[in-house]
């Protein structure tokens, strides 16, 4: 599946807003679906390669031989879903999806499980 597709794939989830493909190494947006005047997805995109780096920081300050999955801001009003991607041979990339979910619609379990299939099907 394309980065497109992702997309698409992506914002038929039940509560999605908005999703962007992102590289946390440069902070750019390979491509973005939803949002609009009311949430910049750029700019929450960018923003949310701190929090991936933060976390990777800390895992290795403390030496944690592991791997992130996913990264989970709960809002009052939306679930904020960051899911680390892998590459095809199972090594991590630097890239992740980045899910905005209506809090009042979503399935945050059922949300995790489609974002992991996509995961598996994109290819960039």
């Amino acid at each position: 599946m394309n980065i497109d597709g992702a997309l698409k794939e992506s914002m038929s989830i039940a509560g999605a807003l908005g999703v962007a493909l992102v590289d946390y190494e440069s902070g750019m947006s390979l491509g973005t679906s939803g949002g609009g005047d009311w949430f910049d997805l750029e700019v929450a995109a960018a923003g949310n390669t701190d929090v991936v780096r933060s976390k990777l920081r800390v895992m290795s300050s403390l030496g944690l031989n592991d791997s992130i999955e996913d990264i989970l801001i709960t809002l009052r009003r939306q679930y904020h879903l960051i899911r680390l991607l892998d590459t095809a041979l199972g090594a991590r990339s630097t890239l992740f999806l980045y899910l905005v979910l209506d809090r009042d619609q979503a399935n945050l379990a059922l949300a995790r499980h489609y974002l992991k299939r996509i995961e598996s099907d994109l290819q960039v």
